[in-house]
């Protein structure tokens, strides 16, 4: 019997040897294919009549490589059902007819984005329209016989023939089309016969509401009037939004009769619920582009122009949602926290709404602003939809079983007093007398905003992290949205600096607690958080490795580079040659000798917002030093990871990379 014992026992220890070996605890318990896959709640609208609620879900499509969005529909208040399903793309912007029986929006089905309609009882969606160019935006007419829409122009008989004879090229800052506002005549009833799909021929024939050198971006009808208003701008690039106006068309006569034109940019947001005035941002005098700063809200009575300002006191970026006769509802950061406010048009009173949620996404309300509709999660769930009958999904389901990490919110001060927010997500099993490896999380903008989540997403698997025994921390940094302007204006002149010292302090906050492993601790983060790291990586030498995810290297390259100059110009208050010295102290490239950090480096191969260059810049840098560095180029994206295969691989990437510095496993593929 002894004899037969001793095997088994040796046979279990082998057993349990196994399980916690490097390649044993190598794959997480929730596969990243999996994490990828769940389905996430957007776009939430309410019918006017308050009865319904349509809203979108997106879900990952493995096999055609992409995220497929389409509308959901919960009809007063049950069980929601699946009103579209797209095989060959997206159902985007849903927004209900006046009468509430018809639903518009838009869908990628052929080569374009159309307009497509569908019965709020169900059926098949038919089209609206068959244009040679992609449709990016529209709003339906008061009385439901009409929808404007904004398309972009398609070449010109001149344009067409100089690239039938010269190929293809452009000419920078002109290498763009414009967009323009349309129109459509139609009576919804007339095409429910689902047996007589419209073809191209039946469709309702475009009537052109603008022409000219400009792009429109934004159209609203007026709730009272034959009027639209629409914003334009001098061309699409990002850049010209400082020159944006709003004008004011009528549909009967095409004619303008209203124009806001401050010096700098204005953006229309909605009409009065009574259509005598205009709500719209402006940045008045100001022409830079004011990244940092809080927006500014306008009111103004139409045709004749008086603006007077609203919620002034506000201290934070406000984002409009709706203005009804209850009033002007908008949503704001409260440091994590995302909530929404009333704001009375006639006092300038802000008050906030109390809803059952932590963070609002979006909010929908009927006109008479009695009932309201919105989509929100709780800091330890998924986005939900809720109705005027209470809530509506339960996707939060979908993560039932798994190993979640639990989410810590904490302050400490930095190093010139400010005080910093961020989130600490710790292992389900955390053990506060136990010291864990950390890994540093910074999200982008810089004006961003980390929150308590169950499972954060994008090319970073925090989750897994945690299941597989660290600590990691997001920072909301100097510039962070939600903590006020003067906060979001800590980074001017001090960029990466400023930013360095947040993300040591909480380091250093973290290990007076004594539950960090200093000698097992990794950094990353995309876009603005890639250029912290990029600039940790040059600067410090307290990490086993970083992650760099299209950050920026060099301002003055990203300077001349970018589709956002302005940016640089606004934060460094100068350009790279009348101020080379602030260029140089906030570019991690100048301190490059300084480096010592195995570094990963990530980048789109197209991104336009944090050019190539930068990363080739570093990566040569760092190879020149003979630190270990690794350059992964994800062929045709910009600036993101916007596709499910490419995303698993830079996920796969930044796991291999911090598996082999933080626990020294050698990890490949699967």
């Amino acid at each position: 019997m002894t004899k037969g014992i001793l095997p088994f026992a040796l046979l279990l220890q082998a057993i349990s040897a196994i399980a916690q070996s490097p390649a044993a605890s190598s794959r997480p318990s929730v596969s990243f294919e999996k994490w990828l896959s769940v389905r996430q709640t957007g776009t939430v609208v309410l019918s006017p009549d308050g009865a319904n609620i349509a809203y979108t879900v997106t879900s990952t499509d493995w096999k055609a490589n992409a995220y497929d969005v389409e509308i959901w529909l919960s009809h007063q208040g049950r069980s929601p059902i699946q009103l579209t399903n797209n095989p060959k793309g997206s159902s985007t912007s849903p927004k209900w007819s006046p009468d509430s029986k018809w639903i518009a929006f838009l869908s990628d089905r052929g080569d374009k984005t159309q307009l497509y309609l569908i019965s709020a009882e169900g059926g098949e969606a038919f089209p609206l329209t068959k244009e040679d160019e992609n449709i990016s935006a529209f709003s339906w007419s008061p009385d439901g016989h009409e929808i404007a829409f904004i398309r972009t122009e398609p070449d010109s008989k001149t344009q067409k023939s100089i690239k039938d004879q010269y190929g293809a090229f452009g000419e920078e800052g002109k290498d763009f089309k414009l967009s323009h506002l349309w129109l459509i005549r139609f009576s919804p009833d007339s095409l429910t016969d689902p047996v007589l799909q419209p073809d191209t021929a039946a469709l309702p024939a475009p009537i052109r509401l603008t022409s000219g050198d400009f792009t429109v971006t934004d159209a609203k009808w007026n709730p009272a009037r034959n009027l639209i208003a629409y914003s334009r701008q001098p061309d699409p690039y990002i850049p010209s939004g400082t020159h944006s106006a709003i004008d004011v068309l009528d549909v009967t006569t095409h004619k303008v009769n209203t124009t806001i034109a401050d010096p700098a940019g204005d953006q229309l947001i909605a009409w009065s619920p009574d259509g005598n005035s205009i709500l719209y941002s402006s940045s008045v005098n100001d022409t830079t582009s004011e990244y940092y700063k809080n927006n500014r809200l306008f009111i103004t009575p139409v045709p004749t122009l008086a603006p007077r300002e609203i919620g002034a006191a506000f201290d934070e970026n406000k984002f409009v949602v709706d203005w009804n006769a209850k009033g002007i509802f908008f949503t704001a950061s409260q440091h994590v926290r995302n909530s929404v406010f009333h704001l009375d048009p006639v006092s300038g009173n802000i008050d906030p709404l109390n809803l059952p949620v932590d963070i609002v996404a979006g909010i929908d309300f009927t006109h008479d602003g009695r009932t309201m509709a919105f989509s929100g999660r709780q800091f330890d769930g998924l986005t939900e939809i809720y109705g005027p009958r209470g809530q509506l999904t339960h996707l939060t389901d979908q993560l039932k079983g798994w190993p979640l990490p639990t989410n810590e919110i904490i302050q400490w001060k930095s190093k010139d007093g400010a005080t910093i927010e961020g989130i600490l997500l710790k292992p389900a099993n955390f053990d506060e007398k136990k010291k864990y490896p950390l890994l540093v999380v910074i999200h982008g903008g810089p004006t961003g905003v980390d929150r308590p989540e169950p499972i954060p997403t994008y090319v970073y698997p925090i989750a897994q992290w945690c299941e597989k025994g660290a600590l990691v921390l997001r920072v909301n940094y100097r510039g962070s949205a939600g903590y006020g302007e003067k906060f979001r204006a800590l980074n001017v002149r001090n960029l990466g600096v400023g930013d360095m010292w947040d993300v040591l302090s909480g380091i250093d906050y973290l290990n007076k607690r004594g539950i960090i492993d200093t000698s097992r601790m990794g950094c990353m983060g995309w876009s603005q958080g890639g250029y912290i790291s990029a600039f940790l990586t040059t600067h410090t030498t307290v990490f086993k490795a970083i992650s760099v995810g299209a950050g920026i290297s060099d301002w003055a390259t990203y300077y001349v580079s970018t589709d956002i100059t302005p940016f640089t110009r606004e934060y460094l208050k100068a350009t790279p040659w009348e101020d080379k010295a602030i260029y140089e102290k906030t570019s991690p490239i100048t301190t490059i000798n300084q480096a010592h950090t195995p570094t990963l480096i990530q980048h789109g191969e197209l991104d336009h917002r944090v050019p190539i260059p930068d990363a080739y810049e570093l990566y040569r840098g760092l190879q020149d030093r003979h630190i270990p560095s690794r350059l992964i180029v994800y062929k045709g994206f910009g600036h993101g990871i916007t596709k499910p295969k490419e995303r698993l691989a830079a996920i796969w990437h930044n796991w291999q990379w911090f598996a082999k510095y933080i626990w020294g496993e050698d990890i490949a593929l699967p």
